[in-house]
């Protein structure tokens, strides 16, 4: 008898990117303890990623139409340190609670610039101090494409929707400076992208 169970989302790309980046992670998130995940896509990397860093509560994170094909790929993990993904809009309401660490991948260049702009302006109120921001995905620098093949992706995108495209790394750089981050690391990554990492300032009374 056949199930009637729908299908998990799948992505090729989360499957190629997903150890060079949890190469970061497993640098910068080692001594995080809860991290929120904005736009977790297929739910494909909090899998991989929560059961290669045991030590990190992984809170998911998406626009509501998106949610039920995370939580089959959470269900199936089976993995203690997944909790039930949440609904995240960036110009929505945002989780009443404070993480340590923030990760999100491939989603800077699908937003709008705006979408951007408010991400950035919302996120104090879920750092926790010192907390770490990584961001994956393509970048420009100087106003430039870095290679040709990203100026065609570019340009893909906005045939798709004009107000995406691939963000300036000065420009969001400058966004997460106004909310007292501190750029870390910026690490070229395969396939033409990055993993820029970001940190708070710790609170005043804090040891260190």
């Amino acid at each position: 008898m056949g199930s009637d169970r729908p299908a998990k989302p799948y992505s090729d790309a989360c499957d190629r990117n997903r150890d060079p980046i949890l190469e970061v992670l497993r640098q910068h998130f080692a001594d995080r303890r809860h991290v929120l995940e904005i736009g977790s896509g297929t739910g494909q990397h909090a899998v991989h990623f929560a059961a290669a860093l045991p030590h990190l509560r992984w809170q998911t994170s998406e626009v509501a139409a998106n949610l039920t094909g995370i939580r089959l790929w959470l269900e199936e993990s089976e993995l203690p340190n997944l909790p039930q993904p949440i609904p995240l809009d960036v110009t929505g309401s945002w989780p009443n609670a404070r993480f340590d660490a923030v990760f999100t991948a491939n989603t800077l260049h699908i937003m709008s610039w705006q979408d951007v702009v408010a991400l950035f302006a919302a996120l104090p109120k879920v750092l926790a101090a010192g907390a770490v921001l990584a961001v994956y995905g393509p970048f420009n620098y100087d106003g430039r494409f870095t290679t040709p093949s990203n100026a065609a992706f570019d340009e893909w995108l906005k045939q798709r929707s004009p107000h995406s495209g691939i963000r300036d790394f000065a420009a969001v750089d400058e966004l997460a400076r106004s909310i007292g981050l501190s750029l870390v690391e910026d690490r070229p990554m395969p396939a033409n992208n990055r993993t820029i990492v970001w940190r708070g300032a710790a609170s005043p009374g804090a040891a260190g």
